[in-house]
């Protein structure tokens, strides 16, 4: 079971390049950050944590575009995966995004992971111009048609939100980019998942993941997918009990949160973090360089 970071980027605090050097440093396999391009300051729509439009902090108002967080991420890191968790594609041009992420990954080595969300805010969506009721359709329509400029010499794609004719595009991915769908343990989006992601990525706050986790897979092998999804969990604190418990769930990876303090405070965090996983760090401590 491995171990990861996400860092809820904001314009105060550790850089995500920092951030990322130092988790690569420790020996986190890999860095995630977030996405909202803005906050609507009326809305309709209830965050899942608070159940209503109160935020729970006011870095939802402060986020870093996350790609450019991440590139420069991959400047200081050369093993460290590059993940979001989650962004949301529908937010942006499709043929745009493919070209931001193969370019992201060809430039990294291959260290992308997609984590992907539907958008709790619905109100942020729609101002993208994202139809109410089809965000769905939309995100899978979107990842079907990057896939298809990633992949093809000549890509075409012919949906209801995204058309176009044959195209070149280049840079490819190194490989095919794992794509996560984060999202709640129910039964639609596990189906949304066999059809359209590699993987789960959990809420915040999934309770019970036995039982669901043995759906999802039920629901993967009845698609007729091989292998098995990837399932990351978003942790709090590393509860001992609760990492055994997962790693024989076969859960592939456990990410914890660093807080957007300064860069002293982060590392004192993440080398605390790092003794309580039992981590070895590829350098003798998170704090200095390498010898």
């Amino acid at each position: 079971m491995r171990f990861g970071i996400v860092l809820f980027t904001s314009d105060r605090g550790i850089s995500p390049a920092a951030a990322a050097q130092a988790a690569e440093a420790a020996g986190f396999t890999s860095f995630s950050v977030p996405e909202h391009t803005h906050i609507p300051v009326r809305r309709e729509s209830a965050h899942p944590r608070t159940g209503d439009a109160t935020l729970p902090d006011d870095r939802y108002l402060r986020t870093l575009d996350p790609w450019v967080a991440l590139a420069t991420a991959a400047s200081v890191t050369s093993t460290i995966r590059l993940s979001t968790a989650v962004a949301l594609p529908v937010e942006h041009d499709p043929i745009t995004l493919a070209k931001t992420i193969a370019s992201l990954d060809h430039l990294s080595g291959g260290r992308v992971t997609l984590g992907v969300g539907f958008g709790w805010n619905v109100d942020e969506m729609t101002d993208h111009g994202v139809p109410p009721g089809r965000r769905r359709t939309m995100l899978r329509e979107y990842l079907a048609s990057m896939r298809a400029l990633w992949t093809e010499e000549e890509a075409a794609y012919d949906g209801e939100f995204v058309r176009f004719g044959p195209s070149w595009a280049w840079p490819k991915p190194v490989g095919a980019v794992p794509v996560l769908l984060g999202a709640a343990g129910t039964g639609k989006n596990f189906a949304w998942i066999a059809r359209s992601a590699d993987g789960w990525l959990t809420t915040p706050a999934e309770a019970d993941l036995p039982p669901k986790v043995q759906r999802l897979r039920e629901q993967w092998a009845q698609a007729g997918r091989d292998g098995s999804p990837e399932i990351v969990v978003l942790a709090g604190k590393p509860d001992p009990e609760a990492l055994a418990a997962w790693e024989d769930l076969g859960v592939t990876e456990v990410v914890f949160g660093l807080p957007d303090r300064s860069e002293e405070e982060v590392r004192a965090y993440l080398e605390r973090l790092v003794g309580k996983l039992g981590l070895h760090s590829a350098a003798p401590s998170v704090n200095g360089s390498r010898t």
